[in-house]
């Protein structure tokens, strides 16, 4: 039986990535702590923490935190059962990873009803979709939004749908830098709205567009779903925005579509570990039952055509805005 103190300062240690603050949340002294993670990792004989600045898990600590969290969600289940009434003041933390687009349109709504009718302490994390995966992997989320339809070994992948996303500006930009549409002449000086340095999204769909990856064109970057729409409403630049979020400014004449013939649609994948708690599992229904209903969703034919089509279309923008 491993020993549970251990286990939280171990899990403490990975949360706040350092020794000392892991100490101090913990109210226990730094000597202390490291006692308890030597005895752990001897009980173990196994290397849990790579002792770096950030303090990280080692693959030995990955397995052993999603043990770790599993535990947890386990109990506070079973004291939902046996103290019914206390189990209604008490809220299993729980991580998710999502990216940002998901977050300010259909995920954000997805978890104002979530908390409402499961008892989790939620916390969601925005990343990169290269980064997203290896949080799973890692035991810091319980699930992850992502556009990889395949999952790692000990975890499975849900379709959720696709985000639709359409090239849009403001009319007066439109008509001063596009007077007849988009062209890579005009995309040389017309300035675009990305989300930051990693997002791809706007190169894949012009590549898309016009067959080959333009790369010479100014750009702005605004880290952040709704600044970034702030700022093609006002005009400094054209960019893409999920469907969701144009579609009420499309609508009311505030943006314009540059390409309505052309859109990009990104499927969305959820991922999750195959040996769920009952209390993560309740997660990944809800939010399976979420996504579908609020996104473009279809069963594809077969698993082969699902991968066939996830590995030809352009990578999501997940974390990237």
């Amino acid at each position: 039986m491993l020993d549970r103190s251990q286990l939280e300062a171990f899990a403490a240690i990975v949360e706040h990535q350092s020794f000392e603050r892991a100490a101090n949340a913990l109210n226990i002294t730094r000597g202390a702590i490291s006692l308890r993670i030597k005895a752990l990792e001897e009980a173990l004989s196994a290397v849990l923490l790579v002792r770096n600045r950030p303090v990280l898990p080692t693959v030995a600590g990955e397995v052993l935190l999603r043990h770790v969290n599993a535990v947890r969600l386990l109990e506070q289940d079973v004291y939902r059962q046996l103290v019914p009434e206390g189990g209604r003041h008490q809220r299993a933390r729980l991580a998710v990873a999502v990216n940002a687009d998901s977050l300010a349109s259909w995920f954000g709504a997805c978890t104002q009803a979530l908390l409402e009718a499961l008892p989790v302490a939620l916390e969601v994390l925005v990343e990169d979709q290269d980064h997203t995966g290896p949080m799973l992997i890692r035991g810091e989320v319980v699930g992850c939004v992502c556009s990889e339809s395949k999952p790692a070994q000990g975890f499975e992948a849900i379709r959720l749908g696709s985000m639709e996303y359409r090239c849009v500006a403001a009319p007066a930009f439109a008509q001063r830098h596009f007077p007849n549409g988009l062209t890579v002449h005009e995309l040389c000086s017309a300035p675009a709205i990305l989300f930051n340095r990693k997002d791809s999204l706007h190169d894949d769909f012009l590549k898309m567009l016009f067959g080959v990856e333009p790369r010479q064109y100014p750009r702005h970057y605004f880290p952040s779903p709704v600044a970034l729409l702030g700022a093609i409403q006002s005009g400094n630049g054209y960019g893409l925005v999920p469907m969701q979020q144009a579609q009420g400014p499309l609508a009311s004449g505030e943006l314009v579509d540059l390409c309505p013939k052309l859109g990009l649609s990104i499927p969305l994948f959820w991922h999750h570990w195959q040996q769920e708690p009952p209390l993560a599992r309740q997660v990944t229904d809800f939010i399976v039952r979420f996504a579908r209903a609020a996104l473009a969703f279809s069963e594809p034919p077969d698993v082969s055509l699902q991968e066939t089509e996830s590995a030809a279309r352009p990578r999501a923008r997940i974390g990237a805005g």
